[in-house]
């Protein structure tokens, strides 16, 4: 299993990780509107292949009507968990996870830990850019996803994950989760219009990946 979060991230909140807490709709972090959202995708092992190519080269967003520009690889400093000795200590040799960066047959780098990128969203005649940062990322036998925090400039403030797994059953799901409030006195005035955003982009977003669905 690979699982890596990034450390030192210059995001504008402080639960970082926070999306994946079982009891994240119960107990969100202080002050922040919690939000879940599934949607099945198809069955098998190719749909799950194709879903999770899609999602980690940020097909989830192009597909909501994004655009996504400004890609930035991170610095490499991740958290992967100690390794620790049979009688249990910590081992002296510490293996780090491979960095290497990986591209999709369109030159699209792979999201991958502490990347930034800028999210430009359609609002209206206008478009708003969102800069972000891939706070982890999954990478397991049956479940692929990342999650990105806020930077400055965001209007929100908080966290949004993506994931695609295969079930039991053979069904394939991608998963949305989030936390979030607005970043400064002036967003907080234009809430009730970005929570109507959010939920807009929530359901291109569970339309994006799906087969017979998108924009």
């Amino acid at each position: 299993m690979r699982r890596a979060t990034f450390t030192d991230a210059a995001v504008t909140y402080g639960a970082i990780g926070g999306t994946l807490a079982p009891d994240l709709l119960r107990y969100p972090p202080t002050g922040h509107r919690p939000l879940e959202r599934s949607v099945r995708l198809g069955s098998g092992d190719e749909r799950f292949r194709l879903a999770s190519k899609s999602l980690m080269t940020w097909g989830v967003q192009r597909g909501s009507g994004m655009t996504v520009t400004d890609l930035e690889s991170g610095t490499g400093v991740q958290y992967t968990g100690l390794l620790f000795n049979n009688d249990g200590t910590a081992a002296a040799d510490q293996k780090r996870a491979d960095t290497e960066a990986t591209f999709a047959d369109d030159g699209t780098p792979y999201i991958e830990n502490g990347m930034t990128a800028r999210l430009k969203i359609p609002f209206g005649p206008f478009t708003v850019t969102t800069p972000v940062r891939v706070v982890y990322v999954i990478d397991e036998p049956g479940q692929v996803g990342f999650a990105y925090g806020t930077m400055k400039g965001h209007p929100e403030s908080g966290e949004e994950s993506f994931v695609v797994d295969k079930r039991d059953d053979d069904s394939v799901w991608l998963t949305i989760r989030a936390f979030s409030r607005p970043s400064t006195w002036y967003f907080r005035l234009a809430w009730p219009i970005l929570r109507l955003q959010q939920a807009k982009f929530t359901k291109r977003y569970l339309l994006a990946l799906h087969p017979v669905g998108g924009m």
